[in-house]
């Protein structure tokens, strides 16, 4: 990439919001789990003569979202017609919000190479969901069809002003906001079905130029690593093209996952091509003080608070907290097994063990079974077992990984598995005398460097030790019992 450019990114962020019915009529929400066009009425078809009516959560979840990203919330907002012709907006319109949004003004912090940087919000505003086309081709030839099970599903969009300056800082914004409105509540956030998505407007300018590029809106991005790809690969393909004296040209493009590539879709339309004008069938909003005050005081603890927590109270570092937090469940599930563990003189080495455990083990674990934190089936006391039994010195660590995997699979409580398959730690010391005994026996060449001075054939013999015990022996009781043994020699 040419170092003399610099690139400018904003990011529209679309959530659908976790209400049981759509934004302007009463069909069902659920539309991923129900046969195709069978979540629908007259409203969300556009049937002349049907009338829209608010769903007061969705405006609740909205305002919420708002708030927490310290926005202003105007006592005076409105839904407006967005004009456009699409085959999957059913009215010929969206109803949206142009000018008078429910949430202005706010600030969703980043962190930039350990500074905070605040990236400015627009706005938040509600509008519908659109229908959804699928584009298929068969025996009989290439056609689309329509599912309008999805159009008219309350969706919230997050806009940014252009404030990001590198695909890495819009994916920490875009992971920030993920984790901002899955601990509000207010959606599932699921990339993967659609329900948490966003468009990136990237553009380039030459580094010191205070007036902005040609920007290119890219679309299809269904995860936070094709969000990287897409805008590191427009970055550069808008350089090239301004490096080989062509002009960038001002349009939507989508992201063709499987090749890596953004590829142009159609001209971008101008706002004034939608000829937004006021919802003649919806009344104006006027949000009360006395509303916002009472939805302010449902907001829970932030990702960045809980972070905090993590690091102050529980002693964890700053990586682990940012891990364990990044998302809801996983937080949830945490603090679930730090809750059931028993009080200790050290609390912290439980808690960092239950840390190490959940980051490293189970989610390997769930993620062949292909489980998350909010379905994990290993319960949150078997791993509080599990931890203790580590804690207190009963198993070892490498012991206890071999019982997670196998409480995991069979749902059988940990301290079962270790009691059928005898994998209590060895504490008889002539036993253990025994075994250092015969392994340094038979590794004679250890035991010369050894005593030539080479420090690490002591912590070799330990292991032979170690794989001879099948892990159930006490390390650091075993090094004792080597340099006792070597001493002899």
């Amino acid at each position: 990439m040419a170092t003399g450019y610099e690139t400018v990114i904003g990011l529209e962020v679309h959530v659908q919001l976790a209400t049981a019915s759509k934004m302007f009529c009463a069909c069902g929400s659920d539309y991923q789990s129900a046969a195709p066009n069978t979540r629908v009425c007259p409203v969300c078809l556009g049937l002349p003569g049907s009338l829209p009516q608010i769903n007061s959560k969705a405006v609740e979840y909205t305002i919420l979202t708002g708030l927490a990203l310290g926005c202003q919330i105007p006592e005076y907002t409105k839904f407006d017609r967005k004009n456009y012709p699409y085959p999957d907006l059913m009215k010929g319109y969206q109803i949206s919000q142009y000018d008078k949004p429910l949430a202005l003004q706010g600030i969703m912090p980043i962190d930039v190479d350990g500074q905070q940087k605040d990236i400015n919000v627009t706005r938040v505003h509600l509008e519908e969901d659109v229908a959804k086309l699928s584009h298929i081709s068969d025996s009989s030839g290439s056609y689309s069809v329509v599912d309008i099970n999805r159009a008219g599903v309350a969706l919230m969009e997050i806009v940014s002003e252009p404030d990001m300056r590198s695909a890495e800082e819009a994916r920490q914004y875009l992971m920030n906001m993920h984790s901002m409105v899955q601990y509000l509540g207010v959606s599932n956030a699921n990339m993967e079905d659609g329900n948490f998505r966003c468009d990136a407007n990237v553009s380039v300018r030459l580094k010191g130029q205070e007036e902005f590029g040609t920007r290119t809106e890219i679309k299809n991005m269904n995860s936070f690593r094709s969000v990287v790809s897409a805008i590191e690969y427009e970055t550069q393909r808008q350089i090239d093209v301004i490096e080989s004296g062509g002009k960038v040209v001002q349009e939507t493009r989508g992201w063709v996952d499987d090749k890596q590539v953004t590829a142009s879709q159609r001209s971008k339309e101008q706002a004034h091509d939608y000829r937004y004008f006021p919802e003649p069938d919806l009344p104006p909003l006027i949000i009360s003080a006395q509303m916002v005050e009472e939805i302010k005081a449902l907001l829970p603890e932030l990702p960045s608070v809980r972070k905090e927590r993590f690091i102050n109270d529980l002693d964890l570092t700053e990586y682990e907290a940012d891990l364990l937090t990044s998302e809801k469940s996983t937080a949830d599930y945490f603090e679930n097994v730090v809750n059931k563990l028993p009080e200790q003189s050290d609390r912290y080495k439980p808690i960092k063990t239950t840390s190490n455990f959940i980051l490293g083990d189970l989610t390997a674990l769930m993620k062949d079974a292909g489980e998350n934190f909010s379905s994990c089936s290993f319960p949150p006391n078997y791993l509080a077992e599990l931890v203790m039994t580590v804690v207190s010195g009963d198993i070892s660590v490498n012991i206890a990984k071999n019982v997670l995997a196998e409480s995991f699979k069979t749902q059988d409580s940990p301290s079962v598995i270790i009691e059928r398959n005898d994998y209590a730690v060895i504490s008889d010391t002539d036993v253990l005398f025994a075994s250092v005994e015969t392994v340094v026996a038979n590794n004679t060449k250890a035991v010369e460097d050894y005593k030539s001075g080479k420090e690490s054939a002591a912590k070799f013999l330990v292991g032979q030790v170690m794989k001879e015990t099948k892990g159930q022996a006490k390390p650091d009781v075993v090094a004792g019992i080597v340099l006792e043994v070597l001493s002899k020699y």
